[in-house]
C-alpha cells in the first residue's frame, strides 16, 4: 500500500500534465489520473527527447538504442542519446542556461542520467522541473520499501524530481585461481595487502569507483555513521573521518607501487586483474564480471562478492531539467524505462546486467517471468546489505582531503 507521499494522485498527475504540455489545464481536462497520463502521451507524440547520458559502455549505449526503437514504435517519441563522459558537464550547461535566462521549452537537455552530488547540485540550484516521478504509472512497481535509495539519493530526498532507473552496489571480483578466499571487510583487505604487497589497489579519487572505496572504508571505520547522513560540516569532519585516514595510512604502503600511484579508473584495474598484476577488481555493478565472462574478456574462474556486512549501494536516476523542450516526451521515456519489459532487459546480462529498481515479487506472473534468468559464472551468489551513501555534500571534501594527503598520480 503506497504512503500518501508515493500515491499517484489525480492532483499531482494533472499538475504534471500541465507542466509537461507547458500550458494551464482547461476545465474540460480529463478528470482521472489515467486520462491525464493519456494526455501526456498525446503531447509527447512527435517530440524529440535529448537524453544526456554517460556513453562509456557499449552495452549501455546499445540498450539506449533499443529503448529508442521501442519508444518510436509505441509512442512516436524520438529518443536521441547525447553521449557524455561526465554528468557534471551537463549540470554546468543547464546552470549556464539558467543564468542566461532560458525558460521552459528553451533548454538543450530534456532528460539526464544522474545521481549523487550532481542531483544534489541541480536540486539546490533550482535546475530541475516540477516533481514528476510519482506521477509515472510504472512508478507503482518501484520497490521503495526494500530499496529505500529509490527515494533518497546520497541521503538527499528525491522529492519526485528524478525517477529511479537502476541499482548499483560496490562489488569486487577476482580469479579463484589467484585468490581462492576473498576478504570480507576492509580490515581483511588490509591483511591481504600485507600478505601480498603490491597486488592490491583502487582507482585514484575523484574517479567514481575510487571515491566509493574511500566511502566504504569510512563507513566501516567511523564511530559516528549517523553524522554522515547529514550535510557536511568542517566541525564534524575531523572526528568522523579520523579513523578513515588512519586506515588508509596503514593500507597504502602495501598497495601497488607502494600507494604512491593509483590506477586511473576501474577499467584500468580490471585490465591489471586480467593480466595477473592485481588480485582483485572493483565495480559498482554486481553483474559486471558475469558480463565480462560472457564477452570472453574474463575467464569463467572469476567470481564476484560483496563484503559480508554490506557495501555502499545507491540508485541511479533520470531527471528532467527546468527548461526542457520536450517535458512530456521526457516523462514518457522515464515511464518506459520503469516498465517491466525495459527493466527486465536491462537486468539481463546479455544486454546490460543492471539490477532492477522494481519489486519483482509484486509483478503479475507473466511480467515476473521476464526476470527469470539462469545464474551465470561471475555473478554475486549472495547479495550483501546495501549501505547508504553518505550525504552528497561529503563527496567533494573527502576527495579534496584524499588528494591533499596522498596526491596519487
Amino acid at each position: 500500500m503506497p504512503t500518501p507521499t508515493h500515491a499517484l494522485t489525480r492532483r499531482h498527475l494533472l499538475l504534471a500534465a500541465g507542466a509537461a504540455t507547458g500550458s494551464a489545464l482547461p476545465p474540460a481536462w480529463a478528470q482521472t489520473a489515467a486520462a491525464a497520463w493519456t494526455d501526456i502521451e498525446r503531447a509527447a507524440r512527435g517530440q524529440t527527447v535529448y537524453f544526456n547520458a554517460w556513453a562509456g559502455s557499449e552495452p549501455i549505449n546499445a540498450y539506449i538504442q533499443w529503448a529508442a526503437g521501442e519508444l518510436q514504435a509505441t509512442h512516436g517519441v524520438k529518443l536521441e542519446h547525447v553521449k557524455v563522459s561526465d554528468a557534471a558537464d551537463v549540470v554546468k550547461r543547464v546552470r549556464a542556461e539558467k543564468t542566461a535566462g532560458r525558460q521552459l521549452g528553451e533548454g538543450t537537455v530534456d532528460l539526464i542520467w544522474i545521481n549523487g552530488e550532481n542531483f544534489a547540485a541541480m536540486k539546490r540550484d533550482g535546475l530541475l522541473g516540477a516533481p514528476f516521478a510519482q506521477t509515472l504509472p510504472n512508478f507503482a512497481h518501484v520497490d521503495t520499501t526494500g530499496k529505500p535509495t529509490t527515494l533518497n539519493d546520497f541521503s538527499v530526498p528525491t522529492d519526485g524530481l528524478e525517477s529511479p532507473w537502476g541499482m548499483a552496489q560496490l562489488t569486487f571480483f577476482a580469479d579463484s585461481k589467484r585468490l581462492p578466499q576473498p576478504p570480507q571487510n576492509t580490515a581483511e583487505l588490509l591483511a591481504l595487502a600485507r600478505q601480498q604487497p603490491g597486488r592490491i589497489s583502487y582507482p585514484r579519487p575523484p574517479a567514481f569507483h575510487g571515491t566509493t572505496f574511500v566511502k566504504q572504508a569510512l563507513l566501516e571505520h567511523t564511530h559516528d555513521a549517523a553524522t554522515l547522513a547529514r550535510p557536511f560540516t568542517a566541525e564534524a569532519s575531523a572526528a568522523v573521518t579520523a579513523p578513515l585516514w588512519a586506515y588508509l595510512d596503514a593500507l597504502h604502503p602495501h598497495l601497488w607501487r607502494g600507494g604512491k600511484q593509483f590506477p586511473a579508473n576501474a577499467g584500468a584495474i580490471r585490465q591489471m586483474v586480467s593480466d595477473g598484476e592485481l588480485l582483485l577488481a572493483i565495480t559498482f555493478n554486481p553483474n559486471d564480471a558475469a558480463n565480462e565472462i560472457v564477452a570472453k574478456r574474463l575467464p569463467a574462474t572469476v567470481y564476484s562478492w560483496q563484503f559480508a556486512k554490506g557495501t555502499v549501494g545507491n540508485t541511479h536516476f533520470v531527471a528532467i531539467p527546468y527548461n526542457a523542450q520536450a517535458r512530456a516526451g521526457a516523462m514518457v521515456v522515464a515511464n518506459f524505462l520503469l516498465s517491466p519489459k525495459a527493466q527486465a532487459r536491462k537486468a539481463d546480462i546479455a544486454h546490460w546486467g543492471d539490477p532492477t529498481v522494481l519489486d519483482v515479487n509484486r509483478l503479475p506472473v507473466a511480467e515476473r517471468a521476464l526476470f527469470n534468468a539462469t545464474p551465470l559464472p561471475g555473478q554475486v551468489k549472495q547479495t550483501a546489505p546495501a549501505l547508504p551513501e553518505p550525504h552528497a555534500s561529503w563527496v567533494d571534501p573527502l576527495e579534496k582531503e584524499w588528494t591533499r594527503r596522498y596526491g596519487g598520480t
